[in-house]
């Protein structure tokens, strides 16, 4: 079920077995679940801490009563948290989606009951609005893998609430919500990230994936998108919506065939193409992100002019070469960065969406490369002043062409 804030929608790319024809006919359906309201402001509780564990993840069990005992939650009667969120009220709404909504809601810190607002801790009460099978299954999922894992970069599963047919998750807060609330949302609330700290976040939510991979635990995130990182009150990113999260393969398996599902802009091509599912498709995912914090710019947008709907297909030619990367980086971020930094923000990014999953890196090794840019003392000396001209000259021209067209369609 994960977040509630995006809108599942089944992934479907160009291949040799998905013709043309259909899949243009099918881009209309993909578009509205990648442009569907899926960034809110938060889930979970501020400063709960969080243990790192491994080697003593317990194999995943099956039944729905199995994960219920086998996992590490508080389970809640329904009133414990309709109280908690003061009868569910409107103004506690946090954030709402294709399968709920979210509410904010306070507990004792000592008993996690519930207490007065204002008091005891912060919590995140996400609740499904109607009975789906799809709906309970990811519902499932969420306390199967949360339940589970602990680790900084993941957000933390307090409890859950299985009576009659109410489904609710009981997260720790998240007080500056979502990535994508701070790459795209314009307002006093939401100011543009840093360069330092986008790279902070790329970093966290790298090492959450790697755990994630790790031979302990061999799970596939499948849903790794800017909606989906969410942030604390330092700006520490954590990994929520666990949805669609997948076993990965076992034994001599070199991948999982599994149906497709996603969001469009963000899969990789192989799977789209094949359902064949692996760490490496992650990894794509996290390429895409990792270009949206660069460039500011969403994976997808058909709001850009013809040529720059797709974010990857428009950045690929620039990131390869170090005298035009400078057109894809977010112009509120000039000054703030080294060129030695952003050619290799760039080429990890390039890397990452390599077309053939074994030229892309694994997480680890996205760690290594996102700590020594985190460690980096050069000057923060951005592109020689002709080469920052000419980015800013060709962002402005193809911004105002798209504010023509955009107010043309009004």
């Amino acid at each position: 079920m994960g977040n509630c804030w995006g809108v599942k929608v089944k992934a479907v790319g160009p291949s040799n077995s998905v013709p043309t024809s259909v899949y243009k006919k099918m881009q209309f359906w993909l578009y509205i679940g990648a442009n569907s309201k899926n960034g809110r402001d938060g889930s979970g509780l501020s400063g709960s801490s969080s243990r790192v564990s491994s080697s003593s993840v317990p194999p995943t069990p099956r039944s729905e009563g199995e994960i219920l005992q086998a996992s590490n939650l508080k389970s809640f009667t329904f009133n414990e948290l309709k109280s908690a969120t003061r009868n569910f009220r409107p103004d506690s709404v946090l954030g709402e989606g294709g399968f709920g909504s979210v509410f904010k809601g306070w507990l004792d810190e000592t008993n996690l009951m519930p207490t007065k607002p204002g008091t005891g801790i912060v919590i995140a009460v996400k609740r499904l609005n109607h009975e789906g099978h799809q709906g309970h299954k990811e519902w499932l999922t969420e306390v199967n893998y949360l339940g589970q894992f602990y680790h900084p970069n993941l957000v933390k599963l307090i409890g859950y609430c299985t009576e009659d047919k109410q489904r609710l998750l009981v997260y720790e807060f998240m007080p500056r919500g979502s990535l994508e609330n701070h790459l795209f949302r314009r307002g006093s609330y939401f100011q543009p990230l840093s360069w330092n700290l986008r790279m902070q976040v790329a970093l966290g939510a790298a090492k959450g994936l790697a755990f994630l991979h790790s031979a302990e635990t061999k799970v596939i995130y499948r849903d790794f998108k800017t909606s989906n990182v969410l942030l604390d009150s330092d700006y520490n990113a954590k990994l929520s919506d666990f949805g669609l999260a997948k076993d990965g393969p076992t034994g001599d398996k070199s991948h999982v065939s599994t149906r497709i599902m996603g969001t469009y802009g963000y899969a990789a091509p192989e799977y789209l193409a094949t359902g064949h599912l692996t760490a490496k498709s992650d990894v794509y995912s996290f390429g895409v992100v990792m270009l949206e914090m660069l460039s500011g710019r969403r994976a997808v947008d058909k709001n850009r002019p013809s040529g720059e709907h797709i974010l990857v297909e428009w950045a690929r030619p620039y990131l390869s070469n170090k005298r035009k990367i400078f057109r894809v980086l977010d112009t509120r971020l000039e000054g703030q960065y080294s060129l030695v930094g952003a050619q290799k923000a760039a080429a990890l990014a390039l890397q990452c969406l390599s077309t053939e999953s074994k030229f892309r890196p694994n997480m680890d090794e996205v760690v290594s490369t996102l700590e020594e840019l985190q460690h980096l003392k050069d000057p923060a000396t951005t592109a020689p002043v002709e080469q920052r001209v000419s980015a800013q000259s060709h962002n402005s021209s193809k911004d105002h062409r798209s504010h023509q067209r955009t107010s043309g369609n009004v």
